[in-house]
């Protein structure tokens, strides 16, 4: 730890150079954060150095103050709470790893606290209307060879957009969490994914009998149709057979919701009606939070927020005395 404290004190690094270098080696390669969040940290990180700078203040001099003063100055400037949030949750992580690696003595940021969010119900479909959205993605498409199609890419982009659309809706996983499934992923006699998640967290989540006729479909009947050198063993390819990109994966599910006329809702919006309607059927929160891959209940328990309002609304609308 000695050695690595001087280094770690040398000039350089206390102004800041090279040192975001390895944080950012740090969330990508030990703590396994997801790309978007590295960047976010190391952006958030970046900023809280060059507000320290600012003042004269040195990475290895920085204190609870400093931290408290460099949030409220985003809050100042019309800083959404998330933002902040999330921004407490940089310097929580900086703090911690600046502390491991000798940069800073004590830790200035165990006592910052995040603003609580204001917490929003999220956009679900009923029952019915995720069914609706399912079946539209067949008249996004032009339909299959049934409906007269012989064009084998375009019916193989068919099959694919059904496996999409099934798939979010049958298991919630998320829109990455499906364009990153690969063949070996897929246990089609258990109908069961293996997912990879948020921190390279490993989980199983099984689909229904739709969503494993769709899979049996783009398997036969599809896939082939697009693989090329470069599809390696992904599940869900690309027109040029590069795995599925998650843009081209979420205006499937925009186009498929808004051609059965419903509330424009992307991929997560799948997600969360899943997540709705097992709690609905009786499903048990902790095992829907396990099928998530929520790390902590309280994100889970937004879903049962969701249920009872729904049950409200079609109380005021039918009970006489609502």
């Amino acid at each position: 730890m000695t050695d690595r404290s001087n280094t770690r004190n040398s000039s350089s690094t206390v102004d800041g150079h090279g040192l975001l270098d390895d944080f950012t080696t740090h969330l990508r390669y030990e703590k396994g954060l997801s790309e978007h969040t590295v960047r976010a940290y190391v952006g958030d990180t970046r900023g809280l150095v060059a507000f320290a700078g600012a003042r004269g203040v040195a990475i290895t001099a920085m204190d609870l103050a400093l931290l408290r003063g460099w949030l409220a100055d985003h809050t100042r400037r019309g800083a959404a709470r998330t933002t902040v949030a999330r921004q407490v949750s940089s310097a929580k992580a900086f703090c911690a790893w600046a502390v491991r690696e000798g940069v800073l003595e004590h830790d200035p940021a165990t006592r910052l606290q995040a603003p609580k969010a204001h917490r929003t119900l999220p956009t679900v479909l009923g029952q019915d209307q995720a069914a609706a959205a399912v079946s539209a993605v067949g008249t996004v498409t032009g339909g299959d060879a049934a409906d007269g199609e012989t064009d084998p890419v375009h019916i193989a982009v068919a099959l694919r957009d059904a496996v999409i659309l099934e798939l979010l809706y049958a298991s919630g996983i998320r829109v990455g969490e499906l364009c990153g499934l690969d063949l070996g992923d897929v246990d089609t006699d258990r109908r069961v994914l293996r997912v990879i998640g948020k921190g390279d967290k490993q989980r199983s989540v099984p689909y229904g009998d739709p969503a494993a006729r769709a899979l049996h479909l783009w398997l036969r009947d599809g896939r082939a149709t697009l693989a090329t050198t470069r599809s390696g063993d992904a599940l869900l390819l690309g027109v040029k057979g590069g795995r599925l990109d998650q843009r081209m994966a979420r205006s499937v599910v925009h186009r498929a919701v808004q051609a059965a006329g419903l509330p424009d809702i992307g991929p997560h919006g799948l997600r969360h009606s899943a997540a709705t309607h097992l709690l609905e059927g009786g499903a048990d929160l902790r095992v829907v939070q396990e099928l998530l891959g929520h790390s902590s209940l309280a994100t889970t328990q937004i879903y049962t927020h969701v249920s009872v309002e729904r049950l409200r609304a079609v109380h005021r609308q039918a009970h006489p005395r609502a």
